[in-house]
């Protein structure tokens, strides 16, 4: 059977790889986005653990609701950015950053 600290330790692989990820490369704004997600994936594996853990399933009901916020994040996220490349012609941070109406 798997342990709890195995779960944990993970979850805290993904969590550091998503942090490396946001820090390393700030130029692409689709890596940062997938950063972001890899984030909540590595929060929700530990609300998935605790709750089997414990033998609630209020940490499951909670990685629902997270995954939810999270398509609609990813959902508007995309499209925000699909209209700034229509206008700007790049998904360069650094190119994005003047904002100029």
């Amino acid at each position: 059977m798997i342990a709890l600290s195995d779960y944990l330790i993970l979850a805290a692989i993904l969590f550091g790889i998503s942090i490396a990820g946001i820090f390393l490369n700030r130029k692409n704004v689709i890596i940062l986005l997938m950063a972001i997600e890899l984030m909540l994936l590595a929060v929700n594996l530990n609300f998935i653990a605790f709750s089997r853990y414990l033998g609630d399933t209020a940490g499951q009901v909670f990685v629902f609701f997270i995954l939810t916020v999270a398509a609609a994040e990813a959902a508007i996220g995309l499209a925000i950015l699909v209209v700034l490349f229509r206008n700007k012609r790049t998904i360069n941070v650094d190119d994005l950053n003047q904002m100029k109406g």
